[in-house]
């Protein structure tokens, strides 16, 4: 493994000095792995199944009834009492530790839905019967997928046109900030509620139209780094010696850029996570029946006498969100040569 150089290796002790985001990125690594394997954690479907001698995945493909000695050729239905008996009189299954996916409904439960938390669903389930902590896992990675998706696209869109701008100045700076300026001060919700009305919303779709509106944040940050180093000895004697333009940019004054860069993105991963959150709130975001904790903070509003769907969504987006704004804490302080140890 290539060795850090002696810069990186002290921004990485100035992070690793702030306890607090160091051991936030730890448990957000942890969370992100379980939520990105939350099918082999919540799941109505067996793992594994050993069946009359025969070995079979349902996690991977789809079987019917008739695999297993049922009399029709339809999907099977693992929860189904007859089907459970079966695979534990011919065979053995090995199940997720949480026995619901995100949209099961438990039709075993004898209390109304939404019902309390219990030892079958540790967290209760929602107005339709969905298990809180299956939806909370799946909803969590689709949450966390968006975010990052949108941070890494908007965050290259904004670097490029940031780089430019800074970079050749003069009439590309000038037309780009009042491009800019007229692009950011359009209503996006509004847009968003506006067009979510007319087009079925997506995931793709909605990452689409918040990447067309997202992509300014860091456009000042880059934009002035490459005002600042443009003016350099060392950028100057590249350009005299006929040096490309774009090997200028990437190679000696993108670099410097990134330092300042760097330390926005935990935030603009926070901004991206909250943005889908209230997308979902509204009612604008996901399709219906997707595991949102937007959704899921809906259902605890629109069901007060049920205070563990709001009390488990708040919890789950205020520890993801916590996490992320430690994270970036301590970037910013490993970025900062005043802080020292």
């Amino acid at each position: 493994m290539k060795r850090l150089n002696p810069v990186n290796q002290a921004r990485w002790a100035r992070f690793c000095h702030n306890r607090r985001g160091y051991w936030s990125l730890w448990i957000f690594i942890v969370l992100f792995i379980l939520c990105l394997g939350a099918n082999l954690l919540a799941n109505d479907k067996p793992l594994l199944v050993h069946y009359q001698q025969r070995t079979y995945f349902p996690l991977l493909v789809n079987y019917t009834e008739a695999d297993f000695g049922g009399p029709l050729a339809t999907a099977a239905d693992y929860q189904d009492p007859w089907l459970k008996s079966r695979l534990s009189q011919h065979g053995w299954a090995v199940w997720a530790p949480i026995r619901f996916g995100d949209n099961t409904i438990n039709f075993a439960t004898r209390v109304p839905f939404p019902s309390p938390p219990s030892a079958q669903n540790w967290l209760g389930t929602d107005a339709n019967g969905g298990d809180v902590l299956a939806r909370i896992l799946y909803g969590t990675r689709i949450s966390l997928l968006f975010g990052l998706t949108l941070t890494i696209i908007s965050s290259v869109m904004g670097i490029i046109a940031g780089a430019l701008q800074g970079y050749y100045g003069g009439r590309v700076d000038l037309w780009g900030q009042r491009f800019i300026e007229v692009w950011s001060g359009m209503p996006t919700l509004f847009l968003i509620i506006l067009l979510s009305s007319i087009i079925q919303p997506g995931f793709w779709w909605l990452l689409g139209i918040t990447v067309m509106f997202g992509w300014m944040q860091l456009v000042g940050v880059v934009r002035a780094e490459f005002l600042r180093a443009r003016n350099f000895d060392y950028i100057r004697a590249a350009q005299a010696l006929g040096v490309s333009d774009r090997h200028i940019m990437s190679r000696h004054m993108l670099p410097n850029a990134m330092v300042a860069t760097l330390t926005w993105l935990p935030f603009i991963l926070c901004g991206s996570i909250t943005t889908l959150t209230s997308l979902d709130f509204l009612g604008f975001g996901l399709p219906l029946g997707s595991p949102s904790l937007g959704e899921l903070l809906l259902q605890g509003k629109n069901n007060l006498q049920a205070p563990w769907l709001g009390i488990a969504a708040f919890f789950s987006l205020a520890i993801l969100l916590s996490l992320l704004i430690f994270i970036g804490e301590a970037v910013r302080d490993a970025f900062d040569p005043s802080k020292v140890h």
